[in-house]
């Protein structure tokens, strides 16, 4: 195969599974050329039928553009195929699309940037199929000269977000909002458990669910204002009413099949804010 040459508009994608199909056949909708490689060749077919140039080597992809595109599943293969690269790959952005930690994200910019690269860490807020839709999201950290670099190719993918210098932004953000959903799926889940058990009809229950649950979201502008302003007023409860109720939730909690929701490790931060002299203050005074 001969070697591929490197325009400024041809990007690299390397992993062709299903977020790395979806953000190359986007980018070939709009006009871009794109250099596909996958560790089995055979899964990038299609794409190749598609219009997509195919790669002979993980190299060979990353020298091909001046973007080049992890789509993979985990860090696990983001560190595999970046130590296989021993190419300089200065000039050019490498952008990690997968799910991983912070760490994986500082380790990564770290090896990128060894090889010359600028390192954007990516967030994909979007199943596959959103992806190039207006109802995908996808968060970018790291270099801010690579992102507006391509913002104009990232526009095709989803509506990016620039959301902080530090290479693991994105990661942390991304995950926090995963924690956001599943505490209170898992919340949900966990009451839903309780009152079944105690032969209480979940339907008619669930109706009060929501109420509560809308309490939470109503009340996100005033934590924020709190957590800014360091200023913690009781709110509806004190912490030491909050105190009272918590430990009546954990003895509700035990043993259940969901477990208590991590109550515990709560109920001993309240107490040692009340030593503190501060049980007038309210529940925000937690993360304060």
């Amino acid at each position: 195969m001969t070697e591929i040459e490197s325009p400024a508009h041809r990007v690299a994608v390397i992993g062709t599974g299903a977020v790395g199909s979806a953000v190359t056949r986007r980018l070939l909708t709009g006009g871009h050329e794109v250099v596909v490689w996958n560790r089995t060749a055979s899964r990038s077919a299609g794409l190749v039928a598609e219009g997509a140039l195919p790669a002979g080597s993980i190299g060979e992809a990353a020298s091909s553009g001046t973007l080049i595109l992890l789509t993979l599943t985990d860090y696990a293969a983001v560190r595999q195929c970046l130590a296989a690269l021993d190419t300089d790959l200065s000039e050019r952005t490498v952008i990690g699309m997968y799910t991983g930690t912070a760490d994986d994200a500082r380790r990564a910019a770290r090896r990128v940037t060894a090889l010359g690269a600028h390192y954007l860490d990516a967030g994909i807020q979007a199943a596959p199929e959103m992806i190039g839709t207006d109802a995908a999201t996808i968060l970018y950290s790291g270099s801010r000269s690579a992102f507006e670099r391509h913002r104009t190719t990232l526009e095709l993918l989803s509506r990016p977000r620039f959301v902080g210098e530090a290479p693991q932004a994105a990661a942390v953000w991304d995950l926090a909002l995963f924690g956001v959903w599943y505490d209170a799926q898992l919340g949900l889940l966990r009451a839903l458990d309780t009152v079944r058990e105690t032969g209480i009809d979940i339907a008619e229950f669930s109706d009060t669910a929501a109420t509560q649950l809308g309490h939470v979201v109503t009340g996100i502008p005033t934590a924020v204002s709190e957590l800014l302003q360091a200023a913690y007023p009781a709110g509806p409860a004190t912490l030491t009413e909050h105190l009272t109720v918590v430990r009546h939730l954990i003895e509700l909690r035990s043993g259940g099949r969901l477990g208590d929701g991590g109550l515990p490790a709560v109920a001993a931060r309240i107490e040692a804010l009340i030593a503190d002299g501060r049980g007038d203050e309210g529940l925000t005074a937690t993360a304060g």
